[in-house]
């Protein structure tokens, strides 16, 4: 069983609208079964979950401490993939979360205030010792500053090859519990889904070997 963990102190940088997406474009992928796990007090991966017809992904909702025991049952009911929502914070809680994931995928809008309140994120999956990737969310179609972004970001990490750009059909298609691969999988939003799912899989098989 892998472990994804998306994790961010700013909030707004997408991390559980990314959660979902991911999730289903594993699925349709062939990655099966998958689970969601919603540590967010806010509960927003849970209330799109609860608006979902379709009974897959898993999902489990859970505070820190049982996520261990979560994260045990699921893996005696041969779950494949688990995806981490975390609330937007740097805290002892996100440090559990880090500590029990293969990677971390770190989203980030291509904006100074957003570049600028990475480091503690960072600084937190480092002493964790584990691999992250940055992904950039939200970008402005042909604006340079996600190109800035990009090179920014790389002075800490890997980024992501596939910049998620900003898209009404990504917020809209969560309403009612689905993803832009679900609504239209032939969108420029769905293949740039399936693109950075794609690329995370590749990194986390790598990461498992």
């Amino acid at each position: 069983m892998r472990i994804l963990a998306l994790a961010s102190q700013k909030g707004g940088v997408g991390k559980t609208t990314l959660a979902g997406h991911l999730a289903i474009a594993a699925e349709a992928a062939g990655v099966s079964p998958v689970a969601l796990i919603d540590t967010d007090p806010q509960g927003s991966l849970a209330a799109w979950w609860n608006a979902r017809a379709a009974e897959t992904p898993l999902f489990v909702r859970t505070d820190i401490a049982g996520l261990t025991g979560a994260l045990d049952e699921l893996r005696r009911l041969k779950v494949a993939l688990v995806i981490i929502d975390t609330p937007p914070a740097i805290t002892e809680n996100i440090q559990a979360v880090v500590a029990l994931c293969d990677l971390v995928l770190i989203p980030s809008r291509p904006s100074p205030h957003d570049l600028r309140a990475v480091g503690a994120t960072v600084d937190l999956v480092d002493q964790a010792k584990k691999p992250m990737i940055f992904v950039i969310n939200g970008a402005a179609h042909r604006a340079r500053i996600a190109g800035e972004a990009a090179i920014a970001l790389s002075q800490h990490g890997t980024v992501a090859p596939v910049t998620m750009h900003q898209r009404t059909d990504f917020a809209s298609s969560m309403v009612d519990g689905r993803t832009v691969s679900e609504v239209d999988p032939r969108s420029s939003s769905a293949l740039e889904i399936a693109s950075l799912w794609k690329y995370v899989d590749t990194r986390l098989r790598k990461g498992s070997k």
